[in-house]
């Protein structure tokens, strides 16, 4: 059986625009404001590392990290419990101008 070489070719074609566009667009976030960030994500990250600092339980000797991309909040790190874990999460949900929370905190012992 023989194959139309411009079916494949077609094929071929739609494939490689399919994968470009994704890959594409998730490079938006840095497309539009460069690696830096945007400037909004710095005033947002210090807005909810201030909210962090009034609650002493997510205070050292816990290890969250804060990360601001496009109005998402990531956290990163580690804390003894499942509460100080979802309490991070509700905390960094209070600020406004948060559309969203990736929350990747670790227990120190799970």
């Amino acid at each position: 059986m023989r194959k139309n070489p411009r079916s494949l070719h077609w094929l071929r074609s739609v494939l490689v625009a399919g994968v470009a566009a994704v890959a594409l667009g998730g490079c938006a976030t840095y497309s539009k404001c460069g690696f830096g960030g945007c400037p909004e994500d710095k005033k947002l990250l210090a807005a909810v590392q201030a909210e962090f600092a009034q609650y002493p339980t997510l205070q050292p000797p816990t290890q969250i990290t804060i990360k601001v991309v496009d109005h998402v909040v990531y956290l990163y790190g580690q804390v003894d419990t499942d509460l100080e874990r979802r309490m991070a999460e509700d905390v960094a949900y209070k600020v406004d101008g948060v559309n969203k929370v990736v929350n990747t905190i670790s227990l120190t012992y799970p």
